[in-house]
Order: structure tokens, then C-alpha cells, then sequence
């Protein structure tokens, strides 16, 4: 009886090391979208700017993907670098376009007309970007 429970630990533990090699691998991290054309927008409001005009503003900015079929990604973020060279930009968006024809129907689109239209009254300063990801 006593061999018959060793082997079946056996067994089992060579179960255990067939079933965990062919356990699936992690998949590889995703490469960026290459050869999009990435739209990186920043602002710097003007002093006084108030937290809910603050909102308001993110929310007209997130609103942009599901009103312009055009952006193929977005996200965004406030700024919480350590190294003090933000020179005062509080918000970075990243807009991801197909090409520059989704560029190019993007910028004069009614949408975006009116979300720069909520924007300006707080807007010191923007600074945009716009490159083609590479590797």
C-alpha cells in the first residue's frame, strides 16, 4: 500500500511539472502604436483658475474621443514630476490619430471648436506636439 502512495506522488508531482511548463506565458508588452501620429497637448491655466473650471475643462477634453470618430486612443494626466521643470504645465493630454487626415478632420471639428471655446477664458499657455511614433 505504501508503494502505491509514493507512486502517486510521483504522479502528481510530475503532473505539476508538465502542467506549469506548459502553462501560457505572459503575453509580450504591447508596442505602441507605431507610425500613429500622437497629438500631445499641455496647459498652463491662468492664476485663479478655479478647481471646478478645472473639471469642467477635463471633462470637455475626455468628452473629444466618443464625439470625434477620428481619435483612434486617448488619455491624460495632471503633471507629479519631482524635477520641477513643468515651467507651470499642470495638464498633459495625448490625443492618437491614424494619420494626419485624422489629424486634419480632428482639429476644425465642432467639437473640438467648442471644447477650445470652454478653454481659452483659463488658458495661459498651451504647448502642442504632434510626432509619428517610432520605435
Amino acid at each position: 500500500m505504501r508503494k502505491a502512495h509514493v507512486w502517486t506522488l510521483v504522479g502528481l508531482l510530475a503532473l505539476a511539472v508538465v502542467a506549469s511548463s506548459l502553462k501560457a506565458k505572459e503575453p509580450a508588452p504591447k508596442k505602441p502604436n507605431l507610425g500613429m501620429l500622437r497629438h500631445v497637448v499641455l496647459f498652463k491655466f491662468k492664476e485663479g483658475t478655479s478647481p471646478a473650471a478645472l473639471r469642467k475643462i477635463e471633462e470637455g477634453f475626455r468628452a473629444l474621443p466618443s464625439k470625434v470618430p477620428q481619435v483612434a486612443d486617448f488619455e491624460w494626466g495632471t503633471n507629479n514630476s519631482p524635477e520641477g521643470l513643468d515651467d507651470g504645465f499642470t495638464h498633459c493630454f495625448l490625443v492618437t490619430f491614424h494619420d494626419e487626415a485624422g489629424r486634419a478632420a480632428y482639429l476644425p471639428h465642432p467639437a473640438h471648436q467648442e471644447f477650445v471655446a470652454l478653454l481659452k477664458p483659463h488658458l495661459e499657455k498651451a504647448l502642442v506636439i504632434d510626432y509619428v511614433a517610432k520605435e
